[in-house]
């Protein structure tokens, strides 16, 4: 009886054992498993694409060469009796200039002169003058540039253009080349000074049929620049330029 117990007791201990080892063993593996299957989905993502934007072309750029005569149009008014060395003025360009036949300055641009001499008319009957320069051209694209330029006249007698636009002189004529003045009839005429400085006589009226050069100097007249007034600006040194619709 008493070996029956202990094997009872035996049998009794090995199936606890192993119902405790399956308990376990089932605590291990149950959220395991349950942990695997709540595991979220990757998500592949999609793939970038890169946008390879082309590179600009490259910009040419044109010479307006040294002697282009550019025709401008004034747009305010000065006077020899009120004007000021270092005052600046404003010019539209009229005609625009091309460059084996390309445009480089359009109509509209603007050129800024500044007043370099004034003399004003004087009792001795002489005209009084105005000296100019031309120091910056502005395109309608925003593009600027330092220019050289000085005052000429763009009259049919004195410029010649070819068939591309382009306006040359005929005639070395900007060498002290002054606004004069000339009278409320004509208003300033442009000149060039012999010898310049003050009372200095005139060695041409440019754009003749206006009398001879003594009798426009000795009128006495103050030079008046009104608005409105054209005339030429001749360069002194050769500007690059891309073509008028590059910005």
């Amino acid at each position: 009886m008493e070996l029956k117990t202990k094997t009872t007791n035996g049998f009794l201990r090995t199936i606890t054992g192993a119902l405790i080892l399956l308990a376990l063993i089932a605590s291990t593996v149950v959220p395991a498993l349950g942990q695997t299957r709540r595991r979220p989905t990757l998500r592949r993502r999609a793939p970038v694409r890169r946008v390879v934007t082309p590179a600009a072309p490259a910009i040419v750029y044109y010479n307006v060469n040294a002697g282009q005569i550019i025709r401008v149009r004034m747009n305010q008014t000065i006077s020899s009796e009120t004007a000021r060395v270092g005052d600046q003025f404003t010019t539209t360009v009229v005609d625009p200039v091309y460059t084996s036949g390309i445009e480089v300055i359009p109509a509209g641009s603007e050129i800024v002169g500044r007043v370099t001499s004034v003399n004003r008319a004087s009792r001795q009957s002489k005209a009084g003058t105005i000296g100019v320069h031309f120091v910056s051209l502005r395109l309608p694209t925003g593009i600027a540039r330092a220019i050289n330029g000085e005052l000429t006249d763009v009259t049919a007698n004195n410029v010649t253009a070819d068939n591309e636009g382009e306006v040359s002189g005929r005639s070395a004529m900007k060498r002290n080349v002054v606004f004069i003045g000339g009278g409320a009839a004509t208003g300033a005429l442009i000149g060039a000074i012999a010898g310049g400085g003050k009372g200095a006589g005139i060695g041409a009226i440019v754009g003749g049929g206006l009398g001879t050069a003594g009798a426009v100097f000795s009128k006495g007249n103050e030079a008046v620049v009104k608005s409105g007034t054209e005339f030429g600006v001749v360069l002194n040194q050769t500007l690059s330029l891309p073509a008028a619709n590059v910005r």
